[in-house]
């Protein structure tokens, strides 16, 4: 077993943060909104709104007649055993790519909860132009995705320093 404080599981912190941010904005999202109901933030540009996803990113499979919903449990669950043990692996002299990948292990947690125990993933942040053009609803756990692999795409070009050998 990987020494925790040696590898890149010291991040996983950031996971758990990550969930909590989550599954409490989604709670507060259901308790206080009703369905498909929008609440401008910035009038023509940000919104929230309730909605629930039973596919995947942009609803993908979204009307697939439910078998879906445990191919994607299995899914996050194979990836984030996959990002774990990727994480134990890092050096914990990195830091870059370890805290994209706890950023993307905990917005996977946070999607995965909601996919075992609702059936569906609550969805709450509109992006949109006036009325006219509207980006699929998103949350926390789709945010901590896009930008753990943004970080990931901004690691793997990023100058690497080469280590002298004694």
């Amino acid at each position: 077993m990987p020494d925790v404080r040696r590898s890149g599981l010291v991040w996983l912190w950031l996971s758990g943060v990550v969930i909590v941010l989550d599954l409490a904005s989604k709670w507060l999202a259901e308790s206080s909104l009703s369905l498909y109901q929008q609440v401008p933030l910035i009038d023509g540009l940000f919104s929230f709104t309730l909605a629930y996803n039973t596919g995947a990113a942009f609803s993908f499979l979204s009307d697939a007649g439910g078998w879906q919903r445990w191919f994607f449990i299995a899914v996050a669950v194979g990836v984030s055993v996959m990002l774990l043990v990727w994480l134990a692996r890092l050096n914990r002299d990195k830091w870059l790519e370890p805290v994209a990948l706890a950023l993307i292990l905990g917005g996977a947690l946070g999607n995965l909860y909601d996919r075992i125990v609702h059936g569906h993933v609550v969805d709450f942040i509109l992006v949109h132009w006036q009325q006219e053009w509207f980006f699929p609803a998103f949350n926390i756990a789709d945010s901590a995705i896009t930008v753990g692999a943004a970080m990931l795409i901004v690691d793997m070009f990023w100058p690497k320093k080469e280590r002298v050998r004694d």
